[in-house]
């Protein structure tokens, strides 16, 4: 498996989506995600250039950058359980995964006692798919005018991962409803909001996902290969 190969490859892909939405490759920033991938090939990924690790597991994450080190930004996307905050806190530099205000209440408090100011995503569920989490899109401004007013939280932007589809052209519309949602929390000029980061596609769409405004594209699979590969 040609890691560093691979992550050429995908950045000719994201540079060319960029271009094609009147935007600078350097406006995306490539997150390889690493959930299962041994140790030794996410060094390869590092050393490639790849400056955001995402991983779906606290403890796994810990795990890693005992062994690793923080040569890069480290980013948590998956579910983030509540009596895990006081740890993602100290690990991660972004949590993608914020969907309801009793989180991000949680990771304020555990912030505050750490003495960071955590940069969050809000997680949408645009699809309104139940198996999967995510604030429901029309209750997203809401959520953050919510969470805003917390002090030891950063709100960044958004996150969604759309239905799984064969042709990536079909996750466009999800794409796009995530670009029109931060749009429109922009008009709301809501205090200490920065929408600045769309996280969305992975390594079937990102692509389209560029094309539609993603600032960082989550690829696992296209970076390192099958899980247990």
């Amino acid at each position: 498996m040609d890691v560093a190969g691979n992550i050429r490859a995908i950045r000719e892909v994201v540079a060319e989506a960029a271009g094609r939405s009147g935007r600078s490759p350097g406006a995306v920033r490539l997150m390889a995600v690493t959930k299962t991938v041994d140790d030794d090939r996410i060094g390869e990924a590092v050393r490639a250039g790849v400056d955001i690790i995402g991983e779906n597991y606290v403890q796994e994450a810990k795990r890693k950058l005992e062994t690793l080190g923080k040569r890069c930004e480290w980013h948590l996307i998956g579910r983030l359980q509540a009596n895990k905050a006081k740890y993602a806190v100290r690990l991660f530099d972004m949590i993608h995964s914020v969907d309801r205000l009793e989180l991000a209440a949680e990771i304020d408090r555990r912030a505050a006692a750490a003495g960071v100011i955590m940069k969050i995503l809000i997680e949408v569920n645009v699809a309104g798919e139940e198996t999967k989490s995510g604030v429901p899109i029309a209750d997203a401004v809401n959520l953050v005018r919510a969470v805003a007013p917390l002090p030891s939280l950063s709100v960044r932007g958004l996150m969604t991962m759309p239905p799984w589809f064969d042709n990536p052209e079909e996750a466009r519309p999800f794409f796009r409803a995530l670009r029109e949602l931060r749009d429109r929390i922009l008009d709301e000029k809501i205090p200490r909001v920065e929408m600045t980061e769309l996280s969305m596609g992975m390594t079937g769409d990102y692509a389209v996902a560029v094309e539609e405004g993603a600032t960082i594209v989550r690829v696992g699979r296209g970076i390192f290969g099958e899980r247990g590969t």
